[in-house]
């Protein structure tokens, strides 16, 4: 999986995944219309709103981006709807070719983490295997430690998918705990220390591990100390535009020759729309084409 990414970022010269995390206030009045007038006040409705939403945007911006990362929480709070539509969004990303990160952020043990790890594992069932999610990668919580890791890394080695994991994270109160001293050395730093080892379990070919690390854009000194300490880990780097991260903070978060980092955007590229009085919008698709571009040209200036 890290490799494919690899290869997909140096294709497409852009380190942007789009978040396609869709709330019912971004999407256009025009689709609300149409699927609440076909399917009633129901969480059908929502979920073919969403799917329009992102296949549209898809449309436009698939061959200029590498990778997606839908959040599955906006999905599954509509429940069997809502997680419908969260697939049949990813098998339509994965048709163009794109990588999927699936957004999950699952932290367990045992056989609720083996379970868990069907994400990027799939289910056997009387013998035959089925990848129900499809997803490439997923996003995962440590805090319980290697217990809930170590079945997502056997999927990682016999599926060849991959692992970001919470290190530092873009939110400002993520300092309560990850900033915290343990024997004078942040958490995140011993977080940081521990992905390093169990990366070296899930190696690429490339130079980089499939078990990466989430750093966020908003704590640039943060963030470049720890690709120090993190040479051969992929960093999936949030924060960037709406939560005040930039291009310049993250020059070096970039490793060898420009790459090591895939850089998250979700509303201020899906609901760009609606922040560009310019656009109608019927537009909406375009107007995320727009801001792919824009980031991808950012983010261009900073990678060498």
């Amino acid at each position: 999986m890290i490799d494919r990414l690899i290869t997909q970022i140096n294709a497409t010269q852009n380190p942007t995944v789009v978040g396609l995390d869709p709330t019912y206030a971004m999407i256009p009045s025009f689709i609300k219309e149409e699927m609440l007038e076909s399917y009633g006040k129901t969480p059908k409705a929502v979920a073919e709103m969403f799917i329009k939403f992102n296949k549209s945007i898809l449309d436009e911006v698939s061959e200029l981006i590498p990778a997606v990362k839908p959040q599955v929480a906006m999905y599954e709070q509509y429940g069997l709807e809502g997680l419908r539509a969260y697939i049949e969004t990813i098998a339509y990303a994965k048709a163009k070719g794109l990588v999927v990160i699936g957004d999950v952020k699952r932290g367990d043990i045992a056989s609720t983490a083996a379970a868990y790890a069907a994400h990027i594992a799939g289910v056997e069932i009387e013998g035959i295997h089925m990848d129900l999610w499809q997803e490439d990668a997923v996003t995962l919580n440590p805090y319980m430690g290697f217990d809930g890791i170590s079945p997502f890394i056997e999927a990682c080695n016999k599926y060849d998918r991959g692992l970001f994991i919470l290190v530092k994270t873009s939110n400002p109160s993520g300092v309560e705990l990850q900033d915290l001293l343990v024997e004078g050395i942040p958490v995140y730093d011993k977080t940081a220390d521990l992905v390093s080892k169990w990366g070296e379990l899930a190696m690429g070919e490339l130079g980089y591990s499939k078990i990466g690390a989430v750093v966020g854009a908003t704590y640039k000194e943060q963030g470049i100390e720890l690709r120090k300490r993190m040479p051969h880990t992929f960093f999936l780097v949030p924060g960037y535009g709406a939560q005040g991260g930039k291009a310049e903070d993250l020059k070096e978060y970039f490793g060898k020759n420009g790459t090591g980092i895939i850089v998250n955007s979700s509303r201020g590229i899906i609901a760009a729309y609606q922040g560009n009085k310019s656009v109608s919008e019927k537009d909406f698709a375009i107007a995320s084409k727009e801001a792919v571009i824009a980031m991808r040209d950012d983010l261009q200036g900073v990678m060498s």
